[in-house]
């Protein structure tokens, strides 16, 4: 009995273990089913807000997408968007706006050939976009405006194709590196060298390394003549492409220049100046378009010329200098002393005044055209001996002939039918007599002096052979004229008679 009810015992707390072991598991069950759904509830709900985004464009992720390719956009981060975009497309090629997108962003770039394709394929999955519409238009412009911009450049027409570039190009395409590197050749051949600078600038802050933004912006520095800043953007872009043919052209070319020049300078220092002249040229022939550095090669040049008294060719040197800069006084000063050496006074007084009234302290400039006035106006005398036919060294005797001679010749008796004629020029063969037969006044003439200042020599009322108050002259000729009485007189007898 002992035995069986303790058996009894025994299978009623078994049962009560597995009952309680069975409410326990029911309970882990129940509690799992009510933790678990809202968190497998809400993955559900993920995945499918994902598909639906992905297909539809509705905020999400899609959106956080396209704002991160705006974001990249707005900093110029081009490449960075663009593959955001293609990873878009290729995870979920229904994804119509980020055709868009990356049709926009290659529009940006000029690269026309992607963009087309990109705004065809949105239209074919969104047709009737007029927002889409109108920007494929754009895009098709820009194309136009560019090939033709190019056009006209190589046709040399560059503020038209200027024009293209800057209303059309980079207004639909402001990040189209080939327009703004066909920009900067337009504004290096209409010489607007600072905007060159300032154009490639904006090419390099965005890349460095640009080999062409480094050729162009250096050509701008070579020709604004500021060589030290040319040659580094030439060795930053050869250090990039050792064998970059126009860089080495350009950095070799500049070494050439300044190597000729250097040698020019130190030659005409030494006073080897025709080694200096051949310098000069050589520098000059090397770029003639470098009107920057050209002026002072020109420069160097007219005064090298001037001391080797070639004045005609000073003046062609210093009139290319004058054609750079017609406001530079030296060059003023250089043409005056050459044009003193050809005798053209006219000319030497002309440089040297407009010299002086813009540098009116400086003294040397002065004398120099004081010189040139004094020459002037000497030359703007009369020539006593071109007027008698004999040279400076004639003897007092042979100008004495020689007034004899032509005075015979023009008197106004013997030149009935040009009377007038004949008495001016009666008049002037007296007057150039007067001053070269008079030993005092000859010798003064001859230093430059103005004997029409000091009342003598003026070949008009100062001195009259026809009588009225003035020297008289009486001739006596063996055998007289013809028609003429006893002693020579001439018929008339109106003008008094001349005597030697």
């Amino acid at each position: 009995m002992n035995l069986l009810g303790y058996a009894s015992a025994m299978d009623l707390v078994a049962w009560r273990g597995i009952v309680f072991t069975i409410f326990i598991l029911h309970f882990v069950f129940a509690c799992q089913l009510l933790l678990l759904q809202p968190l497998v509830s809400a993955l559900g709900m993920a995945s499918f807000d994902s598909e639906n985004n992905a297909n539809d464009g509705k905020p999400g992720d899609v959106a956080e997408l396209f704002e991160r390719v705006s974001q990249n956009v707005k900093v110029k981060r081009y490449s960075e968007a663009l593959d955001d975009l293609n990873a878009a497309i290729e995870a979920d090629p229904t994804l119509s706006e980020a055709y868009w997108h990356r049709a926009s962003i290659q529009r940006q770039l000029c690269r026309y050939e992607e963009s087309e394709k990109d705004y065809t394929k949105f239209l074919e999955m969104k047709p009737g976009n007029s927002a889409a519409e109108k920007e494929l238009s754009q895009m098709l412009q820009a194309l136009s405006a560019l090939e033709t911009a190019q056009n006209l450049f190589e046709s040399g027409d560059m503020t038209k194709s200027l024009h293209y570039i800057d209303k059309i190009v980079l207004v639909f395409s402001p990040a189209c590196s080939r327009a703004r590197l066909l920009k900067v050749n337009l504004l290096l051949a209409t010489k607007d060298y600072s905007s060159a600078i300032s154009e490639t600038g904006y090419l390099l802050k965005e890349d460095d390394d640009n080999l062409e933004a480094l050729l162009l912006r250096g050509r701008a520095y070579y020709y604004l003549a500021d060589h030290d800043v040319a040659s580094r953007h030439y060795q930053k872009g050869l250090r990039s492409d050792p064998e970059h043919s126009e860089l080495k052209k350009a950095y070799f070319g500049l070494k050439n220049l300044l190597k000729k020049t250097k040698s020019a300078e130190e030659n005409a220092s030494k006073g080897k100046l025709r080694l200096a002249v051949e310098d000069y040229k050589a520098a000059l022939a090397l770029d003639p378009n470098h009107l920057a550095h050209n002026i002072h090669l020109h420069l160097g040049l007219c005064k090298v010329l001037v001391q080797l008294g070639r004045g005609k060719d000073a003046v062609t040197s210093c009139t290319d200098v004058l054609d750079i800069d017609g406001e530079l006084v030296e060059a003023l000063v250089q043409r005056g002393e050459a044009n003193l050496l050809i005798e053209d006074w006219e000319g030497a007084v002309a440089d040297l005044k407009s010299a002086a009234e813009k540098s009116p302290q400086d003294m040397n400039i002065r004398e120099v055209l004081m010189k040139a006035e004094k020459s002037l106006k000497l030359s703007q005398r009369k020539d006593w001996y071109k007027i008698l036919g004999v040279s400076k060294t004639a003897a007092i005797s042979e100008i004495k002939r020689a007034y004899k001679k032509l005075a015979l010749q023009w008197h106004p008796d013997k030149n009935v039918d040009n009377r007038e004629e004949a008495e001016a020029k009666f008049r002037e063969i007296a007057a150039a007599y007067e001053v070269l037969g008079d030993e005092d006044k000859r010798t003064r003439y001859d230093r430059g002096e103005d004997l029409e200042e000091m009342g003598m020599g003026s070949g008009g009322g100062g001195f009259n052979p026809f009588g009225g108050g003035g020297q008289q002259f009486t001739f006596h000729f063996e055998g007289g004229f013809p028609g003429g009485g006893g002693g020579g007189g001439f018929p008339g007898g109106g003008f008094g008679g001349f005597q030697f």
